[in-house]
């Protein structure tokens, strides 16, 4: 009986999911009679091309490593960290898809690819569009799709290239999973919502039992009104889940942004609950970042963050990474995205036991986006 109850409530949720952009618009099932001059949406089916590369020249300065006869080395490598090819398209002006191929290095014991780049998929999805009934850019997405912090966060902070940013880059959270989830616009460009419906364990696992992760994104224009600060968004974020029954794995995080045609900035405040075992004890990590774009009209662009994990808020424990860049946006214009950037990262471990050896490097990274 308790299992029965368990199902008919998440199927409850998956059905509101399904519903949340329509139910937040009261007028979205109301007929509406096209004005004067009216030009009916495009339904031809059309599909469209593109992809997105990130290289990089990484040479370490500390830690050294040993070659086999002992002696020491600085490790240094030319690397592709990032190979999309997407393909997005409609089949009507309500029915949009995406598919999109990654590389991933296989490291599989005893694989005869162990050590190559092979290809997987990171999205693949069909999408909903709701632009008839309520505002536009509002959408329900069923399949393997973004989740919804890291996509967004990643509109305005532009540098993934460089390294995700910090909630990815930590293990806090995936990018792309598989799932159910809408997305509303609010009007005026106040701001938006999504929620989502997803497996938990993230694109590049299969599902593990019988546990789903439910998460909820809502960011805010206060000030949408007033042009010099219309950039700045406040955002909630919530993801509870479990690893496995009675196994905490919840999240939350506030953020804070601001865009301008001058500089970028942004603060996040995350913490966690984790449970290694039914009934262990709960491990409740605590993760900030803070980051500055200074920018030119001319494409020169600085990157300056920091991000401090605590993985036990109750140990003395710290992780404190440092990076630095300068970049170059080249302007081509005709959609194609392209940048240039070196920059050094720094990693300290205070307090750690086992010790963990501090690092640094010096990076040469490019992005390619069409």
């Amino acid at each position: 009986m308790q299992k029965q109850t368990t199902l008919a409530r998440r199927l409850t949720l998956a059905f509101a999911i399904c519903a949340v952009g329509l139910a937040l618009s009261p007028p979205a099932l109301a007929q509406v009679t096209a004005a004067e001059g009216y030009v009916p949406p495009d339904d031809k089916p059309a599909v469209k091309l593109g992809f997105t590369m990130f290289t990089d020249y990484t040479y370490t300065d500390s830690p050294t490593s040993k070659n086999a006869d002992g002696s020491d080395f600085n490790p240094n490598a030319f690397n592709l960290s990032r190979a999309y090819l997407n393909v997005t398209g409609q089949m009507h002006h309500l029915l949009a898809f995406r598919i999109t191929t990654d590389v991933t290095r296989e490291t599989g014991t005893g694989s005869s690819l162990n050590g190559s780049l092979t290809v997987r998929l990171k999205y693949g999805f069909a999408q909903l569009n709701l632009d008839d009934w309520t505002t536009k850019g509002s959408w329900v997405r069923f399949g393997l799709q973004q989740t919804p912090y890291i996509d967004y966060a990643e509109g305005v902070y532009r540098y993934r290239f460089q390294s995700p940013i910090m909630v990815d880059r930590d293990g806090f959270l995936t990018s792309s999973d598989f799932g159910l989830s809408s997305h509303l616009n609010l009007p005026n460009n106040y701001g938006d919502v999504h929620v989502g419906f997803y497996n938990g364990d993230g694109y590049n696992k299969a599902e593990a039992n019988d546990q789903k992760g439910f998460q909820v994104r809502a960011s805010l224009r206060p000030l949408a009104g007033v042009a010099i600060a219309k950039g700045w968004r406040v955002t909630g974020y919530w993801n509870t889940d479990h690893v496995a029954k009675d196994q905490k794995k919840d999240r939350w995080l506030v953020d804070t942004t601001f865009e301008h045609p001058y500089v970028n900035l942004g603060f996040t405040y995350l913490e966690a609950t984790n449970q290694a075992s039914p009934g262990a004890a709960e491990v409740k990590p605590r993760d900030f970042s803070i980051w500055v774009t200074p920018r030119t009209t001319f494409g020169l662009e600085a990157l300056i963050r920091y991000d401090e994990l605590k993985p036990n808020k109750d140990l003395d424990q710290k992780q404190k990474r440092t990076i630095f860049g300068v970049a170059y946006w080249f302007s081509f214009g005709h959609g194609v995205v392209a940048a240039l950037m070196a920059d050094t990262t720094q990693e300290k471990f205070d307090n750690y036991t086992p010790a963990k050896s501090d690092n640094k490097n010096y990076a040469l990274h490019t992005l390619l986006n069409f």
